[in-house]
């Protein structure tokens, strides 16, 4: 995170964080450290010591989402449908959610101008959602629980499953979901299927 690691001020750490995603939304990378500092509350030396860069602050606000995502595998250990279901459900809450459908092309457009950035949101964002999701297959395989014998090919199908076209609907302006979608059941029937196919 920060290249001043023992004095954070995790409060700080998060403001900034939550003002930047939210900023990033809104208008695009092309916002200022500035206006983040603003945002969120402090001093734009405070922004520049936490973080770095603006790809810095891109990259820890696609990582604290990965976190968030993961968290269902580490509370659901040994009951691989529950994780599944809530891992699959919290990615379809941030698809429909139009904000993250903005930074992601905000993300598109701007890696154009600053070519790092994209690889730096997607291996902290979505390759690590992938990497903890292979881990968690990989656990309940070594239990007997399930028979991956690849995880990280099966985390991928498991996500494009989830995500299915959706993605390419938001990036062209069309609503993801359907205006009475039930996400849970949605992600909970993909859990499903998917577990058959995987079954001991």
């Amino acid at each position: 995170m920060s290249r001043a690691a023992g004095q954070i001020d995790e409060r700080k750490a998060e403001a900034v964080l939550d003002a930047a995603g939210e900023l990033f939304s809104e208008r695009g990378l092309a916002v200022s450290i500035e206006e983040i500092a603003k945002r969120a509350g402090v001093s734009r030396q405070t922004v520049y010591n936490y973080y770095g860069s603006k790809v810095e602050i891109a990259r820890a606000v696609a990582a604290q989402r990965a976190e968030a995502m993961a968290a269902p595998l580490d509370a659901n250990i040994g009951d691989p449908l529950s994780a599944l279901s809530v891992f699959g459900r919290i990615m379809l809450e941030k698809l429909a959610n139009p904000r993250h459908v903005e930074m992601m092309r905000a993300t598109m457009l701007a890696g154009r101008d600053a070519p790092e950035l994209g690889p730096a949101v997607y291996q902290a964002g979505p390759a690590e959602s992938r990497r903890r999701l292979a881990d968690y297959l990989a656990a309940e395989t070594a239990a007997g629980r399930l028979a991956v014998d690849d995880p990280d090919k099966a985390a991928a199908m498991f996500m494009g499953m989830v995500t299915a076209q959706r993605v390419t609907r938001g990036l062209l302006g069309m609503p993801l979901t359907e205006p009475d979608e039930d996400l849970a059941a949605s992600a909970a029937e993909c859990a499903r299927r998917f577990l058959r196919a995987y079954a001991p």
